[in-house]
């Protein structure tokens, strides 16, 4: 069996602290960890924003596919997660233009919060490469 690559961040996601994994690919199968509206640096970008913490969220899930050798059409399922379900249609808002052509399956949860007081959405993402 193939051995997994893991890959703890790239140039555009900070990295993790080295106990868990950004992303995950095992042959053609890519698993991401969920991403927040974290910059490179680590800090949270959009604060009280939640289109702006939402967009960052999706560039970083795809900077982390793009590091596995993936593309956009390649992700199959992502699963998101937000601190307030009114913010839903916001959300489809800003992932149209990403997903219109292919998107992926999806589904959208209402939690209490996340890792971060600050942060309002996380999003995971599971691809297959061509």
């Amino acid at each position: 069996m193939e051995k997994a690559t893991r890959i703890l961040g790239t140039e555009e996601v900070a990295a993790s602290d080295g106990t868990w994994a950004q992303c995950v690919r095992r042959g053609s199968f890519v698993s991401i960890s969920g991403q927040i509206s974290l910059d490179s640096e680590g800090n949270v970008v959009g604060k009280g924003d939640f289109k702006a913490q939402a967009q960052q969220a999706l560039e970083n899930l795809l900077a982390m596919l793009k590091s596995a050798g993936g593309k956009p059409e390649d992700l199959i399922s992502i699963t998101v997660f937000l601190t307030d379900i009114r913010n839903r249609a916001i959300f489809a808002k800003v992932r149209d233009p990403y997903f219109r052509e292919n998107p992926p399956a999806s589904t959208l949860v209402e939690i209490s919060h996340l890792v971060l007081e600050e942060l309002m959405i996380e999003i995971n993402g599971i691809a297959v490469l061509a």
